[in-house]
């Protein structure tokens, strides 16, 4: 009875291995998307857009192909490079980057979808499918607000001035201000 019961709790734990190590072993796809809006001299502006995919499992995926269809032709004219890639494979723990630029023809906000990425794995041959993270909205000849940034040369050339500056002023305000307990000790003596 003992010798059936721990052939049992043996077969039990070696499936629960077998099972983890089989999830362990396959491919991990992230894809990271990101555009940035160029003002150029002409008044035109440009997007740049920027797409990296990651694998970060334990398997190599092959015929890796990413498609960013999302950009409309009535609001922007294609630059450079091409909105989709293809890669004969990708090893695990490895990326790949693929990029292209648009030129604004409109002034507008504008929301692309994420990017599609496909790719098969050797264990299957149906092809799997991966998106990429969006991009917050693009506004295309918008009124940039002025911000007011703290510039760090200007700290780094002028920060130790404003220090002393703040240390003698605080120095100065606790010897010539009274506590309280000498200003009560006074009126006490009268």
């Amino acid at each position: 009875m003992a010798t059936a019961a721990l052939t049992i709790l043996a077969v039990l734990a070696l499936f629960a291995v077998s099972s983890l190590t089989a999830a362990s072993e396959t491919p991990f796809v992230v894809a990271h998307k990101k555009a940035s809006v160029v003002k150029l001299k002409s008044g035109s502006e440009r997007v740049s857009v920027s797409i990296d995919v990651y694998n970060h499992g334990s398997l190599a995926i092959y015929d890796v192909s990413l498609t960013d269809d999302s950009w409309s032709p009535e609001i922007f004219d294609f630059v450079a490079a091409n909105t989709s890639q293809s890669w004969e494979r990708l090893d695990a723990g490895s990326h790949v980057s693929h990029s292209f630029e648009w030129e604004s023809k409109v002034k507008t906000t504008y929301y692309s979808a994420p990017a599609a990425i496909t790719f098969r794995i050797p264990t299957t041959s149906k092809l799997q499918e991966a998106y990429s993270t969006p991009i917050p909205p693009l506004e295309t000849f918008a009124e940039k607000a002025v911000s007011y940034k703290l510039d760090l040369k200007l700290l780094s050339n002028y920060g130790s001035h404003v220090s002393v500056f703040l240390i003698v002023l605080l120095f100065v305000r606790v010897v010539s201000t009274p506590s309280k307990s000498s200003a009560g000790n006074a009126k006490k003596k009268h």
